[in-house]
């Protein structure tokens, strides 16, 4: 009686195993609870926009020019204390310093890039081309890197939410959703992913490969490609002026 049940239990797990393997193949990675993403990709790539923040020139930055840096890096330690090694969804609190970290980024290139256009169309910047083109480019990878962050942050509820697949409808569009068999079963986007879709967004200005299909992911696209285009024409220009 008892190897009976023992065997009729074994059959009963296997059956299980089977229709939990079927489940998996059928869907995809994205749409389903995953582990979280590695934090290694975006805390460098914020490492980076802070150092950009300190080396542009500090008339441009809000006063005192080290309080927005100093804050992003105390942000930022309490998100890699909160989670060190993946972008999990554990606390409420964690989101909410994400949110503030990209918040104060945003601010501060904000500020510099306004203060650089009001400065070339006023005369009072863009003296000499390669300090223009220097500083003009270290503003255009900052927007990169902030839009960037805005994206991953918000599509589909942002990492955390992803991670626990809650949402079933995606705000950006990528090749691999479309033509899964492209891509491993186990591919879903992450921070590197938009790094490429806000590159490619800043240098074409508009979509790539990557469609927008929410209306804010439209707008915020829009908004991109708009500071851009701004600031890659008056840097440029000028600094063209200049060397003529």
């Amino acid at each position: 009686m008892s190897d009976r049940m023992s065997d009729a239990e074994n059959r009963l797990a296997r059956i299980e195993g089977l229709l939990e393997s079927g489940e998996r193949d059928v869907v995809p990675a994205w749409r389903r609870a995953t582990r979280g993403e590695p934090r290694w990709a975006v805390t460098a790539v914020i490492l980076v926009a802070i150092a950009l923040q300190l080396i542009l020139p500090h008339r441009l930055a809000p006063q005192p020019y080290w309080a927005l840096p100093v804050l992003e890096v105390v942000l930022l330690a309490g998100l890699i204390a909160g989670n060190p090694r993946r972008v999990e969804p554990r606390t409420r609190w964690l989101r909410v310093l994400g949110l503030i970290l990209m918040g104060a980024i945003s601010l501060a290139n904000g500020w510099a890039a306004v203060r650089l256009v009001a400065g070339l169309v006023n005369g009072s910047e863009g003296m000499d081309a390669g300090p223009l083109l220097l500083t003009g480019g270290g503003i255009w990878l900052t927007n990169v890197i902030v839009f960037a962050l805005w994206y991953w942050e918000w599509d589909r509820g942002g990492p955390m939410a992803r991670a626990l697949g809650q949402h079933q409808f995606a705000d950006f569009l990528f090749v691999q959703m479309q033509s899964p068999e492209t891509a491993p079963s186990d591919w879903e986007p992450g921070f590197l992913d938009y790094l490429y879709l806000s590159f490619t967004n800043s240098t074409a200005f508009s979509p790539t490969d990557v469609m927008p299909l929410s209306r804010w992911a439209k707008m915020l696209m829009m908004l991109q490609s708009s500071v851009s285009l701004v600031t890659v024409v008056l840097v440029v220009a000028r600094a063209v002026n200049i060397l003529r």
